[in-house]
């Protein structure tokens, strides 16, 4: 295994894992860092889906109690149809809206520019609804409804678009739609497993011919340490969210934002298409 590929795949693997779940957006984080590290060709690609799993692992790991009690109550415990229904219908919009126009989103808008772009955009709009008088009306997950998870669906699909970011769009959306802090991340927790899941089998379908075997050594890596980085951050989002709100990650998404725009517009880094 070379040192420097290995290096490449701890890289990514933390930016994987520590942006994944904040609101930030783990794709534009991506986009940019595999650049910088000139590791966005194909293989790269199916790099991102090792690290992607061992994000979502990381949720699994977290809350196994609670995804292990909704799939054995699913014959005979209404709590735990609720949710697992509620997951299914919230992971639809972004479902059908990806087969229809992601390859259009990929071929036009996996660029540095475009994700700088996104990210002051729905950086605005997190301080918006931060600064909106709000009093929710859902402080759980299970009191969820079918249309709340409906609309929360839909703002996941926002996050298409790179740089805007799943976690934020379904977490501020969440929020937007009534849902208290807490349980808007905690639903975007649980929504990230079949969303993750799903990507990722699509992408691994499509680049199958690319797979390797003497590949495996660096996407485990990746994997492991996306898996650590991750589980290490759902923890602290959940702590974090009892006493604080996301305009930090706001003003993060500005000033990244920025620099990028500023890198391509004084020629400091030629960004490419990804």
């Amino acid at each position: 295994m070379e040192p420097v590929l290995l290096l490449k795949a701890v890289v990514l693997g933390i930016v994987e894992g520590l942006t994944e779940f904040l609101p930030i957006s783990s794709t534009g984080h991506l986009i940019i860092a595999s650049q910088l590290l000139d590791f966005h060709d194909e293989k790269g690609k199916v790099f991102e889906i090792a690290i992607q799993t061992g994000a979502m692992l990381a949720v699994v790991w977290e809350y196994r109690a609670r995804f292990a009690q909704a799939l054995t109550g699913l014959t005979n415990d209404r709590a735990a149809q609720r949710f697992v229904l509620n997951l299914v219908i919230a992971f639809m919009p972004a479902a059908v809206l990806g087969l229809a126009v992601g390859g259009l989103v990929k071929e036009h808008l996996f660029h540095a520019v475009a994700v700088a772009i996104a990210f002051i955009v729905g950086a605005f709009i997190i301080l918006w609804v931060e600064r909106r008088p709000r009093r929710p009306r859902i402080e759980s997950v299970d009191e969820m409804t079918w249309q709340d998870a409906l609309k929360v669906g839909f703002a996941q699909s926002v996050a298409l678009i790179p740089g805007t970011s799943r976690s934020g769009a379904t977490i501020i959306g969440g929020m937007l739609f009534g849902l208290s802090r807490r349980a808007a991340t905690e639903f975007s927790f649980f929504l990230a497993v079949p969303t993750l899941v799903a990507a990722g089998a699509y992408d691994l379908y499509k680049h199958r011919d690319l797979l390797s075997a003497a590949d495996a050594p660096v996407f485990g890596v990746g994997l492991i340490v996306s898996f650590i980085s991750a589980f290490a951050c759902i923890r602290w989002l959940i702590r974090y969210v009892a006493n604080h709100d996301f305009t930090i990650f706001a003003w993060y998404r500005i000033v990244f934002g920025v620099l990028v725009l500023l890198t391509a517009y004084l020629g400091l880094v030629e960004w490419a298409a990804a």
